[in-house]
């Protein structure tokens, strides 16, 4: 569940808190995430690949938030797909994060090697086994999303891709809204990148905002993103959360989604990457 401040988006029987906090190469996760709670996210975006679940795990602790309250998501790498790797790897997240069950799971990125059937068992079993409450995936190009939706006994709720106002994401976008589905954004502030972006900055000058707060409000209002900003200052942390108490004009929304650019895409890691839409 979301806090009351934070509305859900819905997509095949999930409400996902409308905007995470992230939870890669962060030095203190522990202390990053009880900040993150105790100012009102309840939704961790958290992967084995990370290294930070145990980090993430205890911040929760340290936050005393009911588990109950919380969105925790969790992803399996793309060299544990095969389905006992895959089932591993689920044990060692839960156990690492202190949890009995993830509230979403995905398959971090695809991986050509292994039969895409075999991986989408095994992420549908997880679900049926009550681990997962609700099943995803990372790094997808449309292609390979109708093959694991046609492979996967059970509904995919998310693709989480990359997603800020440099890179041209609105025919994966206008994919995942034909399916009902979410798009999880990743890097939202473009890992830095947009912070001196002199029509962003014009903007949050103007509105008395932070640059990033313009480019999450932007982000959501796209109405089936919800962006993963992540920070380890507390006050950055408090300032991401705060963007549903105002809203982006029209022509606001096209000048920022006029900056994308044709090199915008920051995570292409050669021979994992698949071919982009």
């Amino acid at each position: 569940m979301a806090s009351p401040s934070i509305p859900t988006l819905a997509a095949h029987g999930a409400a996902i808190p409308a905007i995470g906090f992230g939870t890669s190469q962060l030095p203190d996760p522990a202390r990053a995430v009880a900040a993150a709670l105790a100012v009102g996210y309840r939704h961790l975006d958290a992967a084995r690949k990370y290294g930070t679940e145990e980090g993430v795990g205890e911040g929760i602790r340290l936050a005393k938030v009911p588990r109950e309250k919380l969105f925790i998501t969790t992803k399996v790498s793309h060299e544990n797909l095969r389905a006992a790797d895959f089932a591993r790897s689920v044990e060692q997240s839960l156990k690492a994060l202190g949890v009995s069950y993830v509230d979403l799971l995905l398959v971090h990125w695809p991986n050509a090697a292994i039969p895409l059937a075999e991986s989408m068992g095994a992420l549908a079993r997880a679900r049926r086994d009550g681990l997962a409450r609700h099943l995803g995936v990372a790094n997808f190009n449309i292609a390979l999303l109708d093959e694991a939706i046609r492979l996967c006994p059970e509904p995919l709720v998310t693709l989480q891709a990359e997603f800020h106002p440099y890179l041209d994401q609105a025919r994966l976008l206008a994919g995942l809204r034909q399916r009902g589905m979410i798009l999880t954004g990743y890097c939202p502030l473009g890992r830095g990148r947009l912070i001196n972006d002199a029509v962003i900055g014009e903007i949050a000058r103007r509105r008395g905002r932070s640059v990033a707060q313009i480019a999450l409000r932007w982000a959501i209002q796209h109405g089936n993103v919800v962006p993963i900003p992540r920070s380890s200052n507390p006050q950055r942390i408090a300032q991401n959360l705060a963007v549903f108490d105002f809203s982006l004009d029209d022509d606001e929304m096209q000048r920022i989604g006029s900056l994308r650019r044709r090199d915008g895409r920051i995570a292409d890691p050669v021979g994992r990457a698949p071919a982009w839409d």
